[in-house]
């Protein structure tokens, strides 16, 4: 079983002591990611962001701010964290969609530069901030995600500004003295080939033709992990290569020599470095099938209720069951239906007592947990490099369910 990173007896030790449900993290695997994205191109102006909407964790922002990579923002919340964690403005990417000039503003008064995804926004923009910088998140007309709700660009989705919009991208930064220092764009989330990010990638470069002295082109991110075991990483090698030798007939007609390329992983750089710890408190059958009920309901990890997504999981237990075979659905402790972790998964025979790890559950886990059913939000623990454990968050309690009706 893959990214299984810890031992049976630590997995219990950490239950123990920190309580279940448990998101733990391995700080090596974080650091690896980091090394390998950063990696992806050998070329001088190449950065990484991190997208930070995948996991925002204080502690784990630190570490990526530590390996050398930036960050974006999708909110200001985002950006207050961010700034806890240490990140320079000039680090800060504000990537927004529909915001308020508020919004805008908290970030323009810090000094983050902003990106907008339609003519509208950019014409807000202009009227709180006549004289700035400013990028634009265009939509290359093509896609690719894991499931038609993170499919984000295309010509059925909300986001970024179509090609055919250039001319009136001109007449509203003509209009209010804006400087465009850059372009970005995101495709989906969760590819494991790369050639849909490549022809996104060729139409973008085409696009920052049509601009002057740009600083930086963004591909976005997207990068995908294996959530299943029979399935192969996504060839970096190759993607970098083929990126290259775009960035270099592209920089030959360019007048920027100095331009920098931005890719912006999420889910790449903090999936494989967690897990998922949840206890069985009931094993049942039900009219034919075998249900394995734990502590893991949709509060905790949502992405199988809402993408359908596929997470590998393990069977953690104190006794020697692996020869007994068992077809069960793994079901949460949330009210409803759809609360179900793995379906029809044949598995080791389990008991109530036993450890279900959730494996590759560092991308929106934590950050899509919720207090639905007024249950509490697990804690954090990172496996540091010498081996010890420390909480980095610590689970809710009762009175933070009360904490924002107290005014």
């Amino acid at each position: 079983m893959t990214n299984l990173f810890i031992s049976k007896e630590k997995a219990y030790e950490l239950i123990e002591k920190y309580g279940s449900p448990l998101y733990v993290y391995n700080e090596d695997i974080l650091k690896l990611r980091c090394s390998e994205m950063k990696n992806l191109m050998p070329i001088k102006n190449f950065r990484v962001n991190f997208s930070a909407k995948a996991n925002g964790n204080l502690e784990l922002l630190k570490i990526v701010k530590e390996q050398g990579v930036d960050v974006d923002a999708m909110s200001p919340g985002e950006i207050f964290i961010q700034q806890k964690a240490g990140f320079p403005a000039e680090r800060i990417f504000y990537i927004g969609n529909n915001v308020s000039a508020d919004e805008m503003k908290y970030a323009i008064e810090r000094n983050i530069l902003v990106s907008v995804d339609s003519l509208s926004q950019l014409e807000l923009f202009g009227k709180i901030n006549a004289g700035g910088d400013v990028a634009v998140r265009f939509n290359p007309g093509m896609g690719a995600g894991h499931h038609e709700k993170v499919v984000t660009a295309g010509k059925k989705t909300k986001f970024g500004v179509q090609r055919d919009f250039i001319p009136q991208v001109k007449d509203i930064l003509k209009k209010y003295n804006l400087n465009l220092v850059g372009i970005n764009q995101h495709i989906g989330s969760l590819f494991l080939e790369g050639d849909a990010y490549i022809e996104s990638a060729i139409t973008l470069l085409s696009i920052a033709k049509e601009f002057e002295n740009l600083r930086f082109v963004d591909f976005g991110g997207g990068f995908g992990v294996p959530y299943k075991d029979n399935e192969g990483r996504l060839d970096l090698a190759k993607l970098g290569e083929k990126l290259k030798e775009l960035i270099v007939e592209f920089v030959a007609e360019y007048e920027n020599k100095d331009i920098i390329f931005k890719v912006e992983p999420g889910r790449y750089l903090v999936a494989e470095c967690c897990i998922l710890l949840g206890e069985v408190y009931s094993v049942k059958d039900n009219y034919g099938t075998k249900y394995v009920g734990t502590d893991l309901g949709f509060n905790v990890l949502s992405r199988p209720v809402l993408y359908n997504s596929y997470h590998e999981v393990a069977v953690i237990s104190k006794n020697d069951f692996d020869d007994i075979k068992e077809t069960v659905n793994i079901v949460g402790n949330i009210c409803e239906s759809g609360d179900i972790i793995a379906k029809d998964r044949e598995l080791q025979k389990i008991q109530e007592g036993d450890i279900i790890a959730v494996l590759n559950a560092g991308a929106y886990g934590y950050a899509m947990a919720s207090n639905y059913n007024c249950r509490l939000r697990p804690a954090e623990v990172l496996i540091c490099s010498d081996g010890t454990d420390r909480l980095i968050r610590r689970r809710d309690t009762l009175e933070d369910l009360i904490r924002n009706f107290e005014v």
